[in-house]
């Protein structure tokens, strides 16, 4: 989702990305390296307790369920984002915008 391609079309909404997984710290930095990504991944790695306290760590593979959560200023969640399919890994940007443009009231 929103690797760099629509990143723009993120920014112009005013939402900031952050990434979050169960990987390390270093893992992160050489994904996002080679990814030139644009926007912050952050490790939950050892303790995991992110990603369990919003309710998508997998704790048979201690991994996180692939979610996109929409997060307004406040702190609350406005919208959440679910990828059911294990062999599928990608929520496209046009869906995520989509439902932000919706909460937001933008057409």
């Amino acid at each position: 989702m929103a690797r760099k391609a629509n990143y723009q079309s993120f920014e112009a909404l005013n939402v900031q990305i952050l990434g979050v997984s169960a990987n390390s710290t270093f893992s992160q930095q050489a994904f996002a390296e080679s990814l030139k990504l644009p926007y912050p991944l952050l490790s939950d790695y050892p303790e995991r307790k992110v990603i369990r306290a919003y309710g998508v760590l997998r704790e048979n593979t201690m991994t996180a369920a692939r979610t996109f959560f929409l997060i307004d200023p406040q702190g609350v969640i406005r919208r959440k984002w679910i990828v059911e399919s294990g062999s599928t890994t990608t929520v496209y940007s046009d869906t995520v915008l989509k439902g932000i443009r919706e909460v937001l009231g933008k057409p």
